[in-house]
């Protein structure tokens, strides 16, 4: 029990930094390796030897390596990634589930500790953008019936239009049946 106290007090990095540190690329939410490293308490070289280490529990849509376009990209994106300019190697980044991996693989107390919180922050992003969808959904309900309303008012003009000029122009006079003369004499 003293154990989880000390890994909760080692490390507690805030949220928005995690989220800060989220990147999408190749459409897939991503963290890079030097941020991970920074986060982990570990220099980016050791993080990278450990994947290495255990290659096989990293397929691709856990970690990948970006190309020189991608870095160049990030590099004019993220002030935080300006020193990439200068590494020639290209760096990896890691999808959620690479991150979880990557505190089995580092087995240190600040790594399980900040891997909670990183899932954690995936997990509400997750939850968010399923809540941006209820709110589409619900927003293109209100515009259809809008739309409908729109046809339905549309056509209550139309009708009064027509009564309008039914009005302007009256109906011509009408024979009188009967035994009263039409004119008086």
């Amino acid at each position: 029990m003293a154990k989880k106290e000390t890994s909760a007090a080692l490390v507690k990095v805030p949220d928005e930094v995690i989220i800060d540190r989220i990147i999408i690329l190749r459409d897939k939410k991503v963290m890079i390796d030097r941020d991970l490293a920074t986060l982990y308490g570990v220099t980016t070289k050791r993080l990278n030897e450990q994947v290495k280490r255990n290659i096989k529990r990293f397929p691709d849509d856990f970690m990948f390596q970006v190309t020189a376009e991608e870095k160049e990209q990030l590099i004019l994106m993220f002030e935080h990634l300006d020193s990439l300019k200068y590494s020639t190697v290209m760096p990896y980044v890691f999808t959620e589930h690479g991150a979880v991996m990557l505190a089995s693989v580092l087995n240190s107390d600040q790594a399980i500790a900040v891997n909670i919180q990183i899932v954690r922050v995936f997990t509400r992003i997750r939850e968010m953008l399923s809540d941006n969808t209820e709110l589409r959904l619900e927003v293109e309900k209100i515009k259809n019936k809008l739309d409908k309303q729109d046809k339905n008012i549309e056509l209550v003009f139309q009708y009064l239009d027509e009564l309008l000029e039914k009005q302007e122009k009256p109906n011509p006079p009408r024979k009188r049946l009967g035994y009263k003369p039409d004119t008086e004499e």
